[in-house]
């Protein structure tokens, strides 16, 4: 009669799923990496199959391609985003309010995904934003675009263009940390990415922001 104890060998399926998802994390974080310094054309699957301690066999397995591996980290990056800009308990919050909860989670994405500039820059120039189209990133936008839409409507908010501030909140957000690289020579004293200034430039980015889109001139 057959053992019906577990063979040595064995590998119980909760630890190879467990296994699958950390080994893809490595995968997709040397992916990200590679990809924002050298965008699709010059990214060299060698490097992150190393990068992430796999062979690039087991690149393949999970990936298939370099282009489907390069669709995945711009995907995984958008959810976080889209998810950022995508307001709790709206139906409790003031257009005020949201509108400051999805700076703040924008700012917080942006001081913990350092490749995220780098690596929407690279879309930008080589592929024209042809993949990053795919990827459903205009619904985080469109979510500050209903955010100002309601603000105007209920009388909180001046009139302004919707889209075109939008854009202006983002890249508010964005350039301290997409140009650190340059912007840490202004004041050599300053370590710009420390938590103490991501949270002063936090707040900053809140009032300013609230300041300009607010219909009561004493704000």
């Amino acid at each position: 009669m057959a053992s019906l104890d577990p063979q040595p060998n064995a590998t119980p399926k909760g630890k190879q799923k467990r296994d699958a998802a950390a080994t893809k994390a490595r995968i997709l974080a040397a992916a990200t990496e590679e990809f924002a310094k050298y965008g699709l054309a010059g990214a060299r699957t060698a490097a992150i199959a190393t990068q992430s301690q796999v062979t690039k066999a087991m690149l393949c397995y999970y990936f298939t391609n370099k282009e489907t591996l390069y669709r995945a980290v711009l995907q995984r990056l958008v959810s976080d985003i889209n998810s950022a800009f995508k307001p709790t308990d709206w139906d409790q919050q003031t257009p005020a309010q949201a509108l400051e909860a999805m700076i703040r989670a924008y700012l917080t994405f942006e001081s913990q995904n350092r490749w995220h500039g780098m690596l929407w820059f690279q879309e930008a120039i080589q592929n024209q934003g042809r993949y990053g189209e795919e990827t459903g990133w205009q619904a985080g936008f469109q979510s500050i675009v209903s955010v100002l839409e309601t603000g105007m409507a209920t009388g909180q908010f001046r009139q302004l263009d919707p889209f075109l501030t939008a854009i202006n909140i983002l890249g508010v957000c964005s350039f301290y940390f997409d140009a650190h690289e340059n912007l840490k020579y202004l004041d050599t004293q300053q370590q710009l990415l420390s938590p103490e200034m991501v949270g002063r430039q936090t707040e900053e980015v809140v009032r300013l922001v609230l300041a300009g889109v607010s219909a009561d001139p004493e704000i």
